[in-house]
C-alpha cells in the first residue's frame, strides 16, 4: 500500500478486524483475506466502492462530508440500531 495515508491505513484496519457476523452480515465461507470487502463496506456506508479505495489509497484529497459518519455506522450496523 505504497503512498497510504494513516486515514487509509486506518481505514484498511478496521475493514480487516471487522466481521461480517459484526455488522449483520452473513459470514459466506471462506474468505482469502480477513474481514469486510470493500463492497461489502461500501453497501453498508452508502458510498462506492470506488470511493472507498481512493480512501484507503489516500487519493481522495477531498472525501465526502458524509463520508466520515456513514463508516462510522457502517462499522457499528449490528448495536441494535433501527
Amino acid at each position: 500500500m505504497t503512498g497510504t495515508t494513516d486515514p487509509g491505513r486506518a481505514l484498511h484496519a478496521w475493514r480487516d478486524r471487522t466481521k461480517p457476523a459484526e455488522v449483520g452480515l452473513p459470514g459466506d465461507g471462506h474468505r482469502r483475506a480477513p474481514g469486510l470487502r470493500r463492497e461489502e463496506l461500501a453497501l453498508l456506508a452508502g458510498l462506492s466502492v470506488d470511493h472507498i479505495v481512493r480512501l484507503e489509497q489516500g487519493r481522495s484529497t477531498k472525501p465526502s462530508p458524509r463520508a466520515p459518519s456513514t463508516l462510522a455506522r457502517a462499522f457499528a450496523a449490528d448495536d441494535g440500531g433501527a
